[in-house]
């Protein structure tokens, strides 16, 4: 993921919005307890994701993969008084971690986690959603894609993380795994779509940000 010199991330860092206190606690608690701590949006990618979601103003959320509950308290600092985040995780190892930190703030509040397999789950979820982030499993990027996209109402949003994959989405296909093939094949899946407006964001692991017209 390490795109931009250091340097440069510490600089942004400083001229960005300082992160709650309970976001630095549960980002230092993350990576003392959790296996793959990188999961984690963080400080410059959460202050986008709570932009984004401010300024978009949406009454309810669809987050595909929870992990520790960071990206979730961001992307609900933008509901609205009325509004509801569903999370979806499958791993029910990172429910209370999350569940404690949203039980820090007001918007916590607004966060509904759910543990199961979203491709099962998403079906029952009898919503229109404004705005789904996607960070679950790679492989089912596109079927992601597919089960949203009808209840996503026209001007919504869906935005996609770790579309760049550390940069393997430029090697050779005959080099590429099995999430790097996938993720190739989302991001051309959508660069194709004429129902929607796209723009590739190389920041942090990359973000797809898709509007429905």
């Amino acid at each position: 993921m390490d795109f931009i010199d250091k340097a440069i991330e510490d600089y942004a860092k400083l001229h960005t919005t300082p992160e709650p206190d309970s976001w630095k606690e549960l980002t230092r608690e993350t990576w003392m307890n959790k296996t793959y701590p990188r999961m984690l949006s963080g400080h410059l990618q959460g202050a986008l994701l709570s932009m984004l979601s401010q300024m978009i103003k949406p009454e309810r959320i669809l987050e595909i993969g929870t992990f520790t509950g960071y990206s979730a308290l961001a992307l609900a600092r933008g509901l609205n008084e009325n509004g509801l985040l569903y999370t979806i995780d499958i791993n029910e190892e990172h429910k209370s971690l999350a569940q404690k930190y949203f039980g820090k703030e007001i918007a916590g509040n607004k966060i509904k986690m759910i543990i199961g397999n979203a491709l099962d789950i998403i079906p029952t979820l009898d919503k229109s959603w404004d705005l789904v982030f996607i960070d679950a499993d790679k492989v089912n990027y596109s079927n992601y894609f597919d089960l949203v996209f009808d209840r996503v109402r026209p001007g919504g949003w869906i935005i996609a993380d770790n579309v760049l994959w550390s940069g393997k989405v430029l090697e050779k296909p005959d080099k590429v795994d099995k999430d790097t093939e996938s993720l190739i094949a989302f991001n051309d899946k959508i660069q194709v779509d004429n129902r929607i407006e796209n723009m590739m964001l190389p920041f942090r692991d990359g973000l797809m940000l898709i509007r429905k017209k």
